[in-house]
């Protein structure tokens, strides 16, 4: 199933544990919902796997507005599942240092 760029946006609002979009001051997750005709999510993505997730979806492309190498956007295309998407914010959230102790 194709997901509507609505459903997408929603899926990442709704993915379990994660009620804020930031983790230790840092961004890991924009949805961008102020325009109906950019209906994407952006997150942090490692370099290596955002090139590979662009080779293989059309619908993913660099971080709309942000650093090209640590950021990828993601729209309504074939192949972006919601699995897809809740691994993908998943990863930006440790990406963004959930997981790494505070420094002392």
């Amino acid at each position: 199933m194709t997901l509507t760029g609505e459903q997408l946006q929603q899926i990442a609002r709704d993915t379990p544990h994660l009620d804020v979009w930031k983790t230790r001051e840092k961004v890991f997750l924009v949805v961008t919902d102020d325009d109906p005709n950019l209906q994407i999510i952006t997150v942090k993505a490692d370099p290596d796997h955002g090139d590979a997730l662009r080779r293989d979806h059309e619908s993913i492309a660099v971080g709309h507005d942000l650093d090209e190498r640590n950021w990828i956007s993601i729209g309504p295309g074939p192949g972006i599942t919601a699995e897809l998407i809740e691994n993908l914010v998943h990863t930006s959230f440790e990406l963004a240092g959930a997981h790494h102790p505070e420094p002392s």
